[in-house]
């Protein structure tokens, strides 16, 4: 027997519960490989699946966690074997398929990556979901053509999960990071992590019908969309590129309209971590191990156990949770 947090339903409410519980391993689904699993951490859709689901658990009872890192303890598949320490984040894992916030997973060897020399798994915890969709949203970056010393580079939503890894990976890739953010308290913090400039938030999500404004970023890593990224979108400059990673402002780009596109050549590039292929999964955590100071990671990181997520779970849908939390399933 092992512990986990269980969500369970009321058939009659419709309300949910979640609760630190004993269960076995006849109780885990169907998969080629088994992790004991060290750490998790906590995000967004975590939130919402310890709490209301959203949509997003298809049946209880129900264990969350979409992001745990371990060690294998039983494989069916040749690609890993007893010993071998992984990383799992993504595939619904946690959401429509039992996740990490266990003591034990069982899942598909396809969703597995090898953890890269250089992260231990608490490490690779703190990277988490949030840390991997911060550097895939880099590596577009770079990959359309995103040098230092072009210019500085916007990230919104900077406190976050996201935008914290982001703004010390760019910081320590050489570019002159501006951080956006909407509570002021966190200026220090985001110096620390290696911003250079500080935007409060008011001063882009004003709409304007302007076609473009003055040529400002030579990047963006946006977390929020809405009325900030129709602004942003207007203030790039020639032939950069936006990575959009989410939608905290609204799914619409309010204000938005083509002439960033055909004028100045802007790039809107979506980035999705979920059903990341493996090789480009891969080569994300092995740029993470590289280019993400862990001096940086370490003072996103706050410590939890299984007994605190859900509390952190209704505060993090709040906006109350800064940087990375780091769950050890087994304290």
């Amino acid at each position: 027997m092992f512990n986990a947090l269980v969500v369970s339903k009321d058939d009659e409410s419709g309300k949910t519960s979640a609760a630190v519980t004993q269960i076995g391993l006849d109780a885990l689904p169907q998969g080629e490989v088994t992790v004991s699993v060290a750490y998790s951490t906590v995000n967004y859709k975590d939130g919402l699946c310890i709490g209301p689901g959203a949509g997003l658990v298809r049946k209880y009872p129900h264990v969350p966690g979409i992001d745990f890192a371990g060690t294998v303890e039983e494989s069916a598949d040749a690609r890993y074997k007893p010993g071998d320490k992984v990383v799992l984040t993504g595939w619904r894992v946690g959401e429509a398929h039992w996740g990490g916030y266990s003591q034990k997973a069982r899942v598909k060897a396809d969703w597995l990556v090898p953890l890269p020399e250089g992260l231990d798994a608490r490490a690779a915890m703190a990277v988490g979901t949030a840390g991997l969709t911060a550097m895939l949203a880099v590596m577009a970056l770079e990959d359309h053509g995103l040098q230092p010393g072009h210019g500085p580079v916007l990230v919104t939503g900077a406190a976050g999960g996201v935008g914290s890894v982001a703004t010390a990976i760019l910081a320590n890739l050489g570019h002159e990071v501006a951080a956006v953010t909407g509570r002021p308290e966190q200026e220090a913090y985001l110096r620390e992590l290696g911003a250079s400039q500080i935007v409060a938030r008011d001063e882009l999500t004003e709409v304007t019908r302007k076609p473009l404004e003055s040529e400002m970023w030579a990047g963006c890593v946006d977390a929020v969309a809405g009325a900030m990224l129709g602004r942003v979108l207007k203030q790039m400059k020639y032939g950069t590129s936006v990575a959009a990673i989410g939608l905290a402002g609204g799914a619409a780009i309010d204000g938005a309209l083509i002439t960033p596109f055909i004028l100045r050549g802007v790039n809107l590039l979506g980035i999705d971590s979920v059903m990341q292929p493996y090789d480009n999964r891969l080569r994300a955590w092995q740029r993470i191990a590289a280019d993400l100071p862990m001096d940086k990671l370490e003072a996103m990181v706050q410590p939890a156990t299984l007994s605190d997520l859900p509390q952190l779970g209704a505060d993090i849908l709040k906006g109350q949770v800064k940087g990375r939390v780091v769950v050890d399933v087994n304290a």
